[in-house]
């Protein structure tokens, strides 16, 4: 391979690890995640099958159950995620049939503790116990058809798990890769982190100002702040608006 080649290559590599990808590159990306998207969902289609029927056996979930029971984990990559449904009278205002929780693995962000933007995160959200293994990234909500439907964001004692700031939390996003065993499912969730990059970011950063904004004592065990930010999306307009 001619070292020109090799260079440029390498250059790219190590911007999309950055988070500095050009807007070009981002926008190839997306498309590239929402074919990706449409292909999985019309294979399903012609297979008639749920998105989520591997996962539940073709049972209705039981609510509050984690699916699978032992979470999703891709040992790889360091992704982990499960899916479960809330009561009706938990969420009254919801139709959403249940959410995924994505998660990452210590190897993905442990390094990232003691940089300043961590540092400061740690001390405004006292978000300080470095021993814990899985660090909260996003959930995704899902319709009946298994669609998503939302984006959003909850707070440390919803899980039990802690948080990275949010540009912490957008760099590790940028370098999602699924592979559970479950792979319509993490194909889905791998896309739509691809897809929504910029209104994930924007999300992270409204959880953050809001965290930022309440009194620190408690404020990651303050049951009053479940969700934290939340984006109601249209999938059908936002694959039109990338004419994929």
């Amino acid at each position: 391979m001619r070292s020109e080649v090799r260079a440029q290559m390498r250059t790219q590599e190590l911007m999309a690890h950055s988070g500095r990808l050009p807007q070009l590159s981002r926008n190839s990306l997306s498309k590239a995640a929402g074919a990706r998207l449409l292909e999985t969902y019309a294979d399903l289609a012609r297979r008639g099958e749920h998105l989520f029927s591997e996962l539940l056996a073709g049972e209705t979930p039981t609510q509050w159950s984690h699916y699978p029971e032992d979470d999703a984990i891709d040992h790889g990559s360091g992704f982990q995620w499960f899916y479960h449904s809330h009561s009706p009278e938990d969420r009254p205002d919801s139709s959403e049939h249940g959410h995924i929780h994505l998660f990452a693995h210590r190897k993905l962000w442990f390094r990232r503790l003691r940089s300043a933007r961590e540092l400061e995160f740690a001390a405004l959200a006292e978000n300080s116990h470095e021993s814990a293994s899985t660090r909260h990234l996003l959930c995704i909500s899902f319709d009946a058809k298994g669609i998503p439907t939302s984006l959003f964001t909850v707070n440390s004692w919803v899980t039990g798990d802690l948080m990275l700031s949010a540009p912490t939390t957008v760099a590790i996003l940028d370098r999602i890769t699924l592979e559970t065993g479950h792979k319509e499912v993490d194909t889905v969730v791998e896309c739509i982190v691809k897809l929504y990059r910029a209104e994930i970011q924007d999300l992270l950063h409204a959880r953050d100002a809001r965290l930022m904004g309440r009194s620190k004592p408690s404020v990651l065990l303050d049951e009053s702040l479940e969700v934290l930010s939340e984006l109601f999306i249209q999938l059908d307009s936002k694959l039109n608006g990338l004419a994929v």
